[in-house]
């Protein structure tokens, strides 16, 4: 399975493909650590020619992750006229957005993705595991230096184990590294890497003893040890500390951005947007009453995550009329914040429990916003209508800070943050160093033009004239995951109106040209999750 993407930033198994290099035939290209793990996976790369950001590349990753969406790929696959997988290592299956629905529709859609991975003995990982991303960092398919693709774009969070899918505070726990690269998405990027250091090495080593230990063994009684983990071993994280990748010291950058988190005041986004944010301190002061409240998703439903809001609401209930719904990353989460007590805290204070998975973050299953409602989410997005209905209020904010709103009722702090303790001001202090233009080095060559790529498009214009329109604007996520749906049901008005703009269009064809109709849009068009289904709907009403 190979897929084009764009380089947009700065192996493990012998004699499975082979990758583009640069050869010794040219001078040297520096290169980031993300331009070397991009260059490993690159199929039919220039020879010679060093991966660069900006630069167009088919890649063949290490493994493919796709979730409920499933069920059209298997559609796809079989169109094609495909009988078996060539890599079956590659894909992996996870069922983790629509786990609440349990009509027959659904389970039987569940049934044939298990059955279809069943049949090529491919990795299945069924509803309640946990959400897809967790669970390939847990089982190892996310690996540092690997790359990794998934269908759904909050993959960048497996950059904070250093898989390509930013040197950024070394001192941050995974945890923290895999909420932060996890949220580079909603920043426009295509991938956020930490480095791998000490402490990723560290954490891999606590996962092979777990992996070690999973079971009991006794080889005085003649009980072997558990099978070794296929991803997660000793050997494995051996080779890793042997040959740690590391950007060049002369490597490329647009521009070094530099953060000073003691000027870091915390803050709310919201509402209904990533990009409005509000200093806590401003926002506690108007008192927004809540209606719901939400500790759940890949960004923010880790072991740390579920510790710090327990540590809120220990000994504390939620407020009257706040529904607090708490669902852990994976089950492998939950069961570790079960040991520590940090779930049983949460389920006395008053939270509602869901099902290892995605649920009220993507708008499906118990506990959706209702028009009117305000909720605040220690999520990744809160796009209009994302969470439930249109005409709701959505914020977001750490655990900690949702824990606080739940039990008062309010958007809040919690007791423990010290607002005398906090910087005066409210806006952090950053800077910007860009790369001065002339010590940046020349690409080794440029990338070639696909066999019958048109050289131009022509077509009326159709306008869009709105920044940030995000993916859940083009198609809503509620209709993501039916897979029977029509474009006449989903927006009855929009192909008739294309259809109407290509027909008036009466100028003469001119060679190798691609005619159609030409969408113009606002700045940061198709922001959001990289749902495939916004580029299909506008295909399918007649935007080439």
């Amino acid at each position: 399975m190979q897929k084009l993407c764009r380089v947009g930033a700065p192996t493990w198994r012998r004699g499975r493909r082979a990758f583009a290099t640069v050869t010794g035939s040219l001078p040297r290209q520096p290169q980031t650590v993300i331009e070397k793990v991009v260059q490993k996976y690159a199929v039919d790369f220039p020879e010679g020619q060093a991966v660069k950001a900006g630069d167009y590349v088919m890649i063949r990753p290490e493994h493919v992750m796709t979730h409920d969406n499933t069920g059209p790929v298997i559609s796809k696959f079989k169109s094609i006229g495909a009988s078996k997988i060539h890599n079956t290592s590659q894909p992996v299956f996870t069922l983790d957005h629509d786990v609440q629905n349990k009509s027959t529709k659904n389970l039987a859609k569940y049934a044939s993705i298990e059955a279809f991975a069943r049949r090529h003995s491919l990795d299945f990982y069924p509803s309640g595991r946990g959400i897809g991303h967790q669970v390939l960092v847990e089982e190892g398919y996310a690996f540092p230096h690997t790359l990794t693709v998934a269908s759904d774009s909050h993959s960048n969070m497996y950059g904070g184990v250093g898989c390509v899918g930013t040197p950024i505070v070394p001192a941050l726990s995974i945890d923290d590294r895999l909420t932060i690269a996890n949220m580079t998405t909603e920043w426009g990027a295509l991938a956020g890497v930490f480095p791998v250091d000490e402490r990723t090495l560290a954490y891999y080593d606590k996962a092979v003893k777990a992996m070690e230990l999973r079971t009991f063994s006794s080889p005085s009684n003649f009980i072997p040890p558990p099978p070794e983990h296929p991803r997660i071993n000793r050997h494995r994280v051996h080779e890793l500390r042997q040959s740690n990748l590391q950007s060049d010291p002369d490597a490329e950058y647009s521009s070094h951005l530099i953060f000073d988190l003691s000027s870091l005041v915390p803050h709310v986004s919201g509402p209904n947007s990533v990009k409005v944010s509000t200093p806590l301190p401003v926002l506690e002061e108007a008192r927004i009453a809540i209606h719901k409240a939400y500790l759940v998703s890949c960004t923010n439903s880790r072991v740390s995550d579920l510790a710090a809001a327990a540590a809120v609401l220990k000994g504390r209930k939620v407020a009257p009329g706040v529904e607090f719904y708490v669902a852990a990353a994976s089950s492998v989460v939950q069961q570790e914040s079960e040991r520590l007590g940090d779930w049983e805290t949460l389920v006395l204070s008053g939270a509602k429990v869901l099902p290892a998975g995605c649920g009220p973050c993507i708008g499906l299953g118990t506990g959706l916003l209702e028009e009117g409602q305000t909720g605040i989410s220690a999520t990744n997005r809160n796009y209009k209508g994302r969470m439930g209905h249109p005409k709701a209020q959505a914020y977001l904010a750490s655990p900690a800070v949702v824990a606080a709103s739940a039990i008062k009722g309010y958007i809040c702090s919690p007791d423990s943050l010290n607002a005398e303790s906090l910087p005066k001001t409210n806006t952090p202090i950053f800077s910007i160093s860009d790369v001065p233009p002339q010590a940046q080095a020349q690409t080794t060559g440029s990338n070639p033009i696909l066999s019958g790529f048109p050289t131009t498009f022509s077509g009326p214009l159709l306008f869009a004239p709105q920044d940030n329109l995000n993916t859940d604007g083009i198609y809503p996520g509620k209709y993501t995951y039916q897979d029977d749906i029509t474009l006449e049901q989903l927006r009855p008005g929009f192909a008739p109106l294309v259809a109407s703009i290509r027909d008036k269009d009466v100028t003469a064809v001119i060679e190798d040209t691609k005619r159609g109709v030409i969408l113009v849009s606002g700045y940061n068009f198709g922001t959001g999750s990289s749902r495939e289904q916004a580029a299909t709907a506008l295909k399918a009403a007649g935007v080439p």
